[in-house]
């Protein structure tokens, strides 16, 4: 068994070196209760067993105790140290998995082999979820060889077709992270086809709009810059060679895209053709969530609860300062 106390995520290729640096240390405090909803499968037990053996969590499984059982089985691991709540199937264990949350009695959800909808679907209940007033927007942190720094993607997950206020809320969800990973003033570029504003283009016509609220602190803590299109917003040359003043292009912290299906398609790219190695998480939410796929490696797996983690003890972090000032 691979020793995992170092928290050494990527190791097995030269993309991720920039999810080790956030990974660093994590260990050494204390792990977040985390809620598994239906981990029925032995990659969803895996995972949540690496990222226990890493002390970056400690599971409590949801779903239905015979069928986690033998995914535990068949995983090889030993989960009788760890809580579990039986749950009769996916939907039951998604709504017990918010229920602890909301309860104060884990800090952290994890999606396990149920779908994205049936989880998400708990979380948004205008009643018993974890919405807030903010929209609930997904990041791909993506460690992409040939860029020198991390690479956030948003959304290429949750929301499909994003107006122009659901697209602020992305825009904040994403720069939060960023400044909560050290990120001071992260540069976000807000992504379409060409870098013009163009009428018959509305993603053009969002990304202006977008800069303008920035401008009038609508959106904080982040430099935007838009439309530009994938080139000018990851190279300097590209962007030179077209004429692009500015301090985003060529240097983007977070790319913001039109729509889900370019996000996904962009980020999926990234991953299988240029061997990038990428964590994911959902925002906007009481607490961050864990949305990994079963395509996903160990190490993204890992990286993803580490990113969640780390934005949750800076969240529990402030809070404590908040409560002492006071």
């Amino acid at each position: 068994m691979n020793d995992t106390s170092g928290l050494t995520v990527g190791a097995a290729t030269r993309a991720g070196r920039h999810l080790e640096a956030i990974c660093a240390g994590l260990g050494d405090g204390s792990p977040l209760e985390t809620a598994i909803a239906h981990p029925c499968d032995a990659t969803s037990i895996s995972a949540a067993m690496e990222a226990a053996r890493a002390r970056l969590i400690a599971p409590i499984f949801v779903g239905p105790a015979a069928k986690v059982e033998r995914a535990a089985a068949a995983a090889g691991e030993d989960i009788s140290g760890f809580r579990r709540i039986d749950a009769p199937h996916s939907d039951a264990a998604a709504e017990a998995a918010v229920a602890l949350v909301r309860a104060g009695e884990a800090v952290l959800l994890m999606k396990g082999s149920l779908h994205t909808d049936e989880v998400m679907r708990a979380v948004l209940d205008p009643v018993l979820g974890l919405r807030t007033k903010r929209r609930i927007s997904h990041v791909y942190l993506m460690d992409v060889l040939r860029y020198p720094k991390l690479l956030m993607i948003t959304d290429a997950a949750i929301n499909i077709a994003p107006t122009l206020a659901d697209k602020r809320d992305i825009a904040q969800n994403a720069i939060d992270l960023a400044r909560a990973l050290g990120i001071a003033r992260p540069k976000l570029a807000i992504l379409s086809a060409v870098e013009t504003v163009n009428p018959a283009i509305p993603s053009t016509l969002d990304a202006a709009a977008l800069c303008k609220m920035a401008d009038r602190g609508q959106i904080t803590g982040g430099l935007l810059d838009g439309p530009l299109a994938f080139d000018n917003a990851v190279s300097k040359a590209a962007a030179r060679d077209k004429g692009i003043l500015s301090e985003v292009a060529g240097d983007a912290d977070i790319l913001l895209v039109p729509d889900l299906e370019a996000g996904n398609m962009l980020a999926k790219q990234l991953t299988f053709l240029a061997g990038a190695e990428a964590a994911g998480i959902v925002l906007g939410a009481r607490v961050p969530i864990v949305l990994t796929s079963r395509a996903d490696s160990a190490a993204a797996r890992l990286a993803s609860c580490a990113v969640a983690v780390r934005l949750a003890r800076t969240r529990i972090e402030a809070q404590q300062g908040v409560g002492v000032s006071s």
